[in-house]
């Protein structure tokens, strides 16, 4: 296949991924090709085995197609596989050619509406969907019926929504009510409606800290740990995003210090390591782990 044929093919292609509008005159419109040639691009995706729905005469790429979840898996990093990707881009010596290319494309793999479509469904999908729309419009939005496990309430709640985490689970919004930023799950939200008023408090915007243990939080506290081998090689193969924080001190010893969003992520992998990990400065991480470790012997001691 000639360069020109696949180009127009890989346009198509994201056309009808996020397609709910366009007709076949449209499209052909669009990509300054024929009618007629829209119509057989879209033979051959249906050849490949993809699927095309049509909705009010608006063909779209359905996302039950077999191959979609394989392409969503090849474009989509998590932030740990993405900084990896990094890590070894940033290695290739500065003289090479090739690094600033690999460096742009990592950056740019994402489409918000492509991946959405690919990675969410049902009506988390249709929600996400909402959110992008508003994200990019830069629109206040509602979340209908939001039901918050901390307040355990049903409500909607009117915020500003700016960034997704990893795969689409929450979503960063700025609530003007509160004046602060939060972080809601998308399963959690029954409907989302898009208001037409425009974002009114962008400079608040900030994303709240996510720790390496994959917990968030407004607020952090530092954490000081002595590893041994077994604990400090399990925890760069757990948690990644952990190695930046890993200092050694000889073949049989490292020191481990960030900030933590709580004691919840880093003491869990303490219980399962005790005898290999020392906590240092710590006396309420120590009095954290030793009420889990009061609970523990409670439940399963000997009546």
């Amino acid at each position: 296949m000639d360069q020109p044929k696949l180009e127009r093919l890989l346009r198509l292609m994201k056309l009808l991924t996020a397609n709910n509008s366009l007709t076949v005159d449209e499209i052909a419109e669009k990509l300054c090709i024929s009618a007629r040639s829209v119509y057989r691009y879209i033979d051959t995706f249906k050849d490949a085995g993809f699927v095309i729905k049509k909705t009010n005469n608006c063909p779209k790429l359905d996302k039950s197609s077999p191959y979609f979840k394989d392409i969503s898996e090849l474009i989509h990093f998590t932030e740990e596989e993405a900084y990896i990707l990094k890590s070894a881009i940033e290695s290739i010596d500065e003289n090479n050619l090739l690094k600033q290319n690999l460096k742009k494309k990592l950056y740019t793999v994402y489409d918000y509406n492509i991946l959405a479509e690919t990675i969410v469904s049902g009506k988390n999908g249709r929600n996400v969907q909402q959110l992008v729309q508003a994200i990019e419009n830069k629109k206040r939005v509602i979340l209908k019926n939001y039901s918050s496990a901390n307040g355990n309430t049903i409500r909607d709640r009117e915020v500003e929504a700016y960034a997704f985490t990893t795969n689409y689970v929450q979503i960063w919004c700025y609530c003007p009510v509160e004046n602060k930023n939060k972080l809601f799950k998308i399963s959690r939200i029954n409907s989302v409606e898009m208001l037409p008023e425009a974002w009114k408090h962008e400079a608040q915007h900030q994303s709240g800290y996510i720790d390496v243990f994959r917990i968030n939080s407004d607020e952090t506290m530092p954490v000081k740990l002595k590893l041994g081998l077994r604990s400090a090689s399990l925890l760069v193969e757990e948690f990644p995003l952990a190695s930046k924080y890993l200092n050694k001190i000889s073949d049989s010893e490292w020191i481990f210090e960030s900030d933590v969003c709580s004691y919840d992520g880093v003491g869990r992998f303490i219980l399962g390591l005790l005898d290999d990990i020392e906590i240092i400065d710590s006396q309420e991480l120590e009095k954290h782990i030793a009420i889990h470790l009061k609970n523990i012997q409670n439940k399963f001691s000997l009546s």
